[in-house]
């Protein structure tokens, strides 16, 4: 079985995607992490190619080769070849299917601050017989779920007129989709496609109206367009905000594997995208869609968006770093499985690092999601994902939505991040070799899962076949990590599962070291389950712990120096969920790895042990 990471291996990895990119990468020192886009006053950029100057009422018969005689952004775009720089006026760009294929740049001016925007003003409203307001609209984008949308199961809470693209905002805030005229209110829009019509149950009079007119806002393709070949090149993009899209706002696309494919034959499309200091907001889609090797993400904002927020596919040695991913899945679809983030189809080396995923009560935070190898998730602050109050007690290991989820997937490093009041803070699921090391998770549980899928394929085809197979789900890690609950949870605050029915098959656990955590409860009568345990020696499969004394009587190397405090009063957090030094339970933390201290950035020659994130 394989080892996870060596400190050689990943040391590589943090030269080639954090100080190759003139990220600065960890320090031993304590930092202010500054999440999201950091105004920036950028200079021209010093390159080989031509430099093109935009503006949202530039002339597009003008070349747009000098600051006062700027042409139009679509111009622009058709003339570009690699290594050309398009500078963006401030202003608002009301456009898009922006299609290139070249390794180009696009920046504002100095600091001013450009907005592509996918919607245009409607102002010519009427109204009906029944006094409903209505405009004729040429611009609509009907649509519908996947094939694998299981409608018996959802319609009632996701009806069909959601899947449609369009979308209507007043004042800059979006109105849900209504299914007929009858249903309308001042909150909701319905199309009539048939006659080109769009109704809203607001009177619009004194109100600024937007109706989504561009499917995207950038198209990075492969084949050839404008007259030319793709360069293999990606984009960098920087300073800019993305807003108002129906579809995918930024898509960079390329080879998109529907089976078992190896790392040498994916990501090469594309390689290089960066994106940094940018705002893609309001996607009734997908915020950023990217296909290819060597893309970073760097202090962004992504919120607003419905089924993913940011979505990678089929690609190697990412880098994703300080940046805000938050209220994904706004129009609440069900059976669709959405998440602000998800990292998907046979990826490798994604390294997640300082970001903040926040305030997505319907949508899953972070998610690996088949086939991913060697993924890192460090110093990140996961809140708010689903509610803890709300997660359903019988459920246990199917909680709605998880902060961080691991799915049929092989190896992945979870280390100094801080879990606060989500539906389950974490979920390993269907996959092996994860190593959990020094996270705090408040309100927040923790699970591992493995079941049968994979015997046979299910609806999903080939998804199944890209992780380790069913009797390979195993070799997991679980150290010193802490453990807190602020309120009554009724449920566990680990979870370790299989199905009854599995129990002779896999009679060994799923995790190979658990041992070093902290579990803290400040409510003096804890009832729930400390631990809810799988294989067991019962009918059930599944056991409830309730002292850790108990696990350790089952194995012996399991949890023999961990501790939990029950209606604890003492010394514990500081601000930000930072762990006080004068915590007590820091003396049961085990020596860190230095692979792990590698990897959050934490000093190698300081060998005092630590529970929960620094």
């Amino acid at each position: 079985m394989k080892k996870f990471f060596s400190l050689k291996s990943f040391t590589i990895i943090l030269l080639a995607l954090g100080m190759a990119s003139c990220s600065q990468a960890p320090t031993a020192e304590p930092i202010d992490i500054v999440y999201g886009p950091i105004d920036q006053v950028y200079e021209i950029p010093e390159t080989e190619g031509q430099i093109y100057y935009v503006s949202p009422d530039g002339d597009a018969a003008a070349e747009g080769l000098s600051l006062e005689a700027p042409t139009s952004i679509e111009s622009a775009i058709a003339k570009v070849v690699t290594g050309d720089v398009i500078i963006m006026r401030e202003g608002v760009y009301r456009t898009g299917n922006l299609f290139f294929n070249q390794g180009i740049t696009i920046q504002p001016y100095k600091d001013e601050k450009p907005v592509l925007n996918g919607t245009l003003i409607a102002d010519n409203w009427q109204q009906d017989a029944d006094s409903l307001w209505f405009t004729q609209w040429d611009y609509l984008f009907p649509g519908q779920p996947e094939d694998w949308w299981v409608r018996e199961r959802n319609e009632e809470f996701t009806p069909l007129h959601r899947f449609n693209n369009d979308v209507v905002f007043i004042d800059g805030q979006y109105l849900q989709s209504a299914g007929s005229k009858a249903e309308l209110n001042e909150g909701t829009f319905f199309v009539d496609y048939e006659n080109s019509l769009i109704y809203i149950g607001a009177n619009p009079e004194g109100k600024t109206v937007e109706i989504s007119a561009f499917r995207k806002a950038i198209h990075r393709v492969t084949g050839e367009v404008h007259g030319k070949l793709s360069d293999g090149r990606g984009p960098i993009l920087k300073g800019l905000t993305i807003t108002q899209y129906p579809d995918t706002m930024v898509h960079i696309d390329g080879y998109y594997p529907q089976g078992i494919s190896s790392e040498s034959e994916h990501g090469k499309d594309v390689v290089g995208t960066v994106f940094e200091n940018c705002s893609f907001t309001k996607s009734m889609r997908i915020g950023v869609f990217a296909i290819g090797d060597s893309m970073q993400m760097r202090s962004c904002l992504i919120e607003d968006s419905n089924t993913e927020g940011l979505y990678i596919v089929a690609s190697s040695d990412v880098l994703l770093e300080r940046n805000i991913f938050g209220k994904n899945n706004i129009e609440k679809w069900t059976g669709f499985f959405p998440s602000a983030v998800k990292i998907f189809n046979q990826t490798h080396r994604v390294v997640c690092r300082e970001n903040l995923i926040t305030n997505n009560p319907n949508s899953n935070g972070l998610w690996y999601d088949v086939g991913n190898e060697d993924g890192v998730f460090v110093n990140n602050r996961v809140e708010n994902v689903g509610s803890p109050a709300e997660a359903d007690p019988d459920k246990i290991i199917w909680s709605s939505f998880n902060g961080f989820f691991f799915e049929i997937s092989d190896g992945v490093l979870v280390a100094g991040n801080v879990f606060v009041n989500n539906d389950q803070g974490l979920l390993i699921l269907n996959s092996s070799n994860a190593e959990i090391y020094n996270n705090t998770f408040v309100n927040s549980t923790a699970g591992f899962g493995r079941n049968d899928r994979g015997d046979e394929k299910d609806h999903f085809g080939w998804h199944i076949t890209t992780g380790p197979d069913v009797d390979s789900r195993e070799n997991h890690v679980f150290v010193n990590n802490l453990m807190i609950q602020t309120m009554p949870l009724g449920r566990p605050m680990l979870n370790v599962w299989q199905p009854a029915f599995m129990c002779e098959r896999l009679s060994e656990p799923t995790l190979k070291q658990l041992n070093n955590n902290v579990y803290l409860s400040q409510q003096a009568e804890h009832t729930a389950p400390l631990i809810v345990w799988s294989p067991f020696d019962n009918e059930e499969c599944s056991g409830k712990i309730f002292a850790t004394e108990e696990i350790t009587a089952l194995y012996p190397e399991f949890e023999s120096n961990s501790f939990f405090y029950k209606g604890y009063e003492g010394v514990l957090l500081l601000e930000d969920e930072k762990v006080s030094a004068e915590f007590e339970g820091h003396k049961y933390a085990a020596e860190i790895p230095d692979y792990v201290k590698t990897a959050a950035g934490w000093p190698l020659d300081d060998k005092t042990p630590f529970i929960g994130a620094k």
